[in-house]
């Protein structure tokens, strides 16, 4: 029986903090899904489908990974994809809080499916989707935080809304 973990997120965009998650959780389960949620509430700037193309151009070289979306509950996804696992990163205690509560719901509502954290790396710890974008909005230099495809993105999507 094959393991199978879960990577969710909105990943807009994918860092090379998500990455070194990814890397390092493919060493532990025999198959990854790094799970992108159509998540209405959020304001996303990239689409899904850029997000999917970002995603599978930095993934390329994991053969044991594939890129998903879903809508609805995670542990339902799971289900769906025979998972026996969630697997989550985690910057910092303040994290902890809010994926500790995650945790706790997703198993409440399966209990057959865990939650695995994994903590990111240290040279990843101040780096998070948000506060890429926030520097690259006003061109501060993002240059090793995202892979390169992921930056030129970045580039020409304000470069586009500062037109």
């Amino acid at each position: 029986m094959q393991r199978i973990a879960i990577y969710p997120g909105s990943f807009d965009p994918v860092t090379n903090g998500h990455l070194d998650i990814v890397e390092r959780g493919s060493k532990l389960f025999d198959h990854v899904i790094v799970a992108i949620l159509h998540n209405t509430s959020k304001k996303q700037l990239f689409t899904m489908k850029e997000r999917e193309e970002m995603l599978r151009l930095s993934l390329k070289g994991f053969s044991n990974v594939e890129v998903d979306s879903f809508d609805g509950l995670l542990v339902d996804y799971g289900v769906k994809r025979n998972a026996h696992a969630i697997l989550r990163g985690m910057r910092a205690v303040s994290d902890f809080d809010y994926e500790f509560q995650l945790a706790l719901m997703n198993r409440r509502l399966n209990r057959e499916i865990q939650t695995v954290f994994l903590m990111t790396g240290l040279r990843w710890i101040f780096t998070s989707s948000s506060i890429i974008k926030e520097a690259a909005r006003f061109g501060g230099k993002i240059t090793g935080m995202v892979p390169p495809e992921v930056e030129k993105r970045l580039k020409e999507k304000f470069s586009e809304r500062n037109r």
